[in-house]
């Protein structure tokens, strides 16, 4: 801005970040601002320290901090037993930067409603990782995604800046202002009246380290990455994309997918070959939160 199994990871390393392999971060070409802008820190009470208290979430599973108290980081469910229910959540990037508001005036789309229409009609629960940027863009379906049981809406930043250096060409959030980004993006979804929030937070690109585990850790987030990548960036053929996602869906997985028309045109489509498959195979839908109510992998 891969099917689902959910790995727990305690942590990244300095030494050599993770980098999720979506395209999607280098797609939607972001400024090449070199920080993010993080919003103004709310002011202190007198007498009180700077430092602000991590904003209360509503209730949803989460995992525990990893090691060293670092952002612990969600990548699928394990395995169910044979006689368990497959599961399989399908995630959605909802991205737009926080410099292309001229390019959506101009006339280009960030959002997807037919993807979203779809869902509905599918009656496919589902994830969006949703920039607070978007959610600006976007204010009404940003609340009609967020007040509609069948979704959950989870944090993708606010400027969808990268976390760490050299990822897919990303302008890069300045470790200070990491943590103000990601409470920018939720004021963001709060503002627009969205109240299925979870506590759920996505990299942009997938990319993070250490130091970034470091600075979202008071946030109190859980990281969500995935195990199956859809291609559905910049893909003009929705047959080759579900072809992606069912050869790499397996019980547990967690898919990554877009909610961006202009960068991730023939999604709707290929979602409506993926859900019906995936059904035949005996796959139950789930959000991310119900999926991490699963055991997780070792």
């Amino acid at each position: 801005m891969a099917a689902l199994a959910a790995v727990l990871v305690g942590c990244g390393t300095d030494a050599g970040a993770d980098r999720g392999t979506d395209p999607g971060a280098a797609a939607l070409k972001p400024s090449s601002s070199p920080t993010a802008t993080g919003g103004a820190a709310a002011s202190p009470q007198p007498g009180k320290p700077l430092e602000r208290q991590a904003p209360q979430r509503p209730k949803a599973p989460s995992l525990a901090p990893g090691p060293h108290g670092l952002t612990p980081v969600f990548r699928r469910a394990a395995a169910p037993s044979a006689t368990a229910p497959r599961t399989v959540a399908l995630t959605f990037d909802a991205d737009m930067t926080a410099d292309q508001g001229p390019r959506a005036a101009q006339g280009e789309r960030f959002d997807n409603p037919g993807l979203i229409a779809a869902l509905r009609a599918l009656k496919v629960p589902s994830t969006v990782f949703m920039t607070g940027r978007w959610a600006e863009e976007y204010p009404a379906q940003a609340k009609a995604i967020g007040s509609d049981p069948l979704f959950e809406i989870a944090n993708h930043s606010y400027s969808h800046y990268a976390f760490t250096s050299g990822c897919y060409g990303l302008p890069v959030v300045a470790a200070k202002d990491m943590r103000a980004d990601v409470d920018r993006a939720f004021r963001s979804f709060e503002k627009a009246g969205a109240r299925n929030v979870v506590p759920y937070f996505r990299f942009p690109g997938g990319c993070y380290d250490d130091a970034a585990l470091r600075a979202l850790a008071p946030t109190g987030v859980t990281a969500v990455q995935w195990d199956v990548v859809s291609q559905d960036a910049f893909a003009t053929d929705a047959g080759a994309v579900a072809e992606e996602v069912l050869a790499g869906v397996r019980p547990g997985s967690l898919v990554v997918m877009h909610c961006t028309h202009s960068a991730a045109p023939v999604t709707e489509k290929a979602v409506r070959r993926i859900v019906p498959e995936l059904r035949r195979r005996g796959y139950r839908f789930v959000k991310v939160s119900d999926l991490m109510r699963a055991p997780h992998a070792p």
